[in-house]
């Protein structure tokens, strides 16, 4: 029977969040880092209002540092990773009219940029700890690059997916059957590229997000410097040539880190049962993002949240987070 990962506004039972948890990687960042996911995962939680948070750190000085921030409404577990994208390392919950399993997928450091321990198991170590029916596929994949809507429609990026640093043996067409058979999904909208200086080579949680069933949301150029103003330009189009609706969105433009374009991005956002949570980055547009997501998902709150220093280590909310659909 057909399992799919429902999309991210259906009902969770609960959410894995990763949590700072080794000072050599993130050095000066890690306990302001470690305050930006809490507030996180506060703001999923909702004072009970929302769905189970469970906390993975990955060692025991990082496990009795959540535990003490948690408080007794937010759940702390040990499982050992790397670094706490889990959005591309954990197990992704698939779902049918009979069960939920578990799938995970064999993982590089984004193409042999950050290879580290615990990275390549955690999936499956999650799943098992859970109890899901769980399997493994070996060929690369990170969850953080694709977004799907439930009904068996998908977006990615060439950049990624077609990159030779993943899967060389691989083309569109492999791929594209790979995807139908381990996740379900039938119908596949190719984006280009993905944001400036992603480490990630152009994930579409950062560009594209699904907010209804063929409904999409895609960034408009903040102002006329907006780095990525080309990329959001040929995304908005071949959504529309596939004939989906295209949501606009704010960007936060231009933003600097040591005088570099850091890929941050409101498409970022986590949908939780009872908040969906917008990471903030102090651009003119905070407010503008907040209010227009927001309007997206009556209902849930719209909490945006600063998230400078979980950007420094590479990512956002949306990057850490895994859910469990209910």
């Amino acid at each position: 029977m057909l399992a799919r990962q429902p999309p991210e506004w259906a009902e969770h039972e609960w959410v894995w969040i990763g949590f700072p948890s080794h000072a050599d990687l993130w050095e000066d960042d890690l306990e302001p880092a470690r305050a930006e996911v809490m507030a996180f995962a506060r703001a999923v939680r909702a004072a009970g209002k929302g769905e189970r948070v469970i906390l993975v750190a990955a060692e025991d000085e990082a496990l009795a540092s959540a535990r003490a921030l948690a408080g007794a409404d937010i759940e702390v577990v040990k499982e050992p990773f790397g670094d706490i994208w889990l959005r591309d390392t954990g197990p992704i919950i698939l779902k049918n009219d009979r069960q939920r399993l578990a799938t995970s997928f064999a993982f590089n450091g984004w193409g042999g940029k950050y290879e580290l321990e615990g990275d390549d198991t955690i999936g499956l170590g999650l799943a098992k700890a859970a109890g899901f029916p769980a399997d493994r596929h070996e060929w690369i994949l990170e969850g953080g690059a694709i977004d799907a809507d439930g009904t068996g429609l998908a977006v990615t990026t060439e950049q990624c997916l077609l990159n030779p640093n993943r899967n060389p043996e691989l083309g569109r067409d492999e791929i594209e059957t790979r995807l139908r058979d381990d996740l379900g999904l039938e119908r596949i909208l190719w984006l280009g590229e993905g944001l400036q200086r992603d480490h990630t080579d152009g994930h579409v949680d950062n560009l594209a997000r699904f907010v209804g069933e063929g409904r999409i949301a895609i960034p408009v150029p903040a102002d006329r410097d907006d780095p990525n103003a080309s990329v959001y330009a040929d995304a908005k189009a071949r959504a529309e040539a596939m004939g989906l609706e295209v949501v606009p969105l704010p960007s936060p433009g231009r933003i600097l880190r040591d005088g570099e374009i850091a890929p941050a991005s409101y498409m970022n956002f986590y949908i939780g049962n009872a908040a969906v949570v917008i990471p903030l980055y102090g651009a003119p547009n905070d407010d503008a993002a907040v209010a227009a997501i927001g309007a997206l998902f009556p209902g849930r709150e719209a909490v945006g949240i600063r998230a400078d220093h979980i950007l420094n280590g590479g990512g956002s909310f949306h990057c850490i987070s895994q859910q469990v659909p209910a």
